[in-house]
């Protein structure tokens, strides 16, 4: 199976507008959301989230455009744009992050210079989301 390159748009995953999407998706490469998940997104590419989707999950992905709503966690490996349409309930972790004037971010926002960083954070996030899952 030949690996996926970050810039790969030629393996795409799009959830239209109106279409409704209960449990979690898998995506190889470049992702576009634009109808409703409940249920995580775990993408080895890039993630746009548009202004008229709406998502109860956690997400995650190399590069994650939030421009709808998300109740959930976002782990992005390389980078997080919030758009000013865009609402994070959730945790970020990432290591490069822009926040446009208007978004709404209520949760704990984790930057992380070094690999070091990116991998403690990571790992953390890990362990409370298992401890959650077993005694929340």
């Amino acid at each position: 199976m030949a690996s996926v390159r970050h810039n790969d748009f030629s393996i795409n995953t799009i959830i239209g507008p109106g279409a409704n999407v209960y449990g979690n998706i898998e995506c190889p490469g470049f992702t576009r959301i634009d109808g409703n998940i409940l249920g995580d997104l775990h993408s080895k590419g890039k993630v746009v989230i548009g202004e008229r989707a709406r998502m109860k999950s956690n997400i995650s992905g190399t590069y994650i455009t939030i421009g709808g709503v998300v109740w959930g966690n976002v782990i992005a490996s390389e980078g997080v744009v919030i758009l000013s349409t865009g609402l994070v309930r959730g945790d970020v972790i990432t290591r490069r992050i822009q926040a446009d004037d208007g978004c709404l971010v209520h949760g704990k926002v984790q930057v992380c210079q070094s690999d070091a960083a990116w991998d403690k954070a990571v790992a953390e996030h890990k362990d409370m989301q298992a401890f959650a899952k077993n005694y929340g």
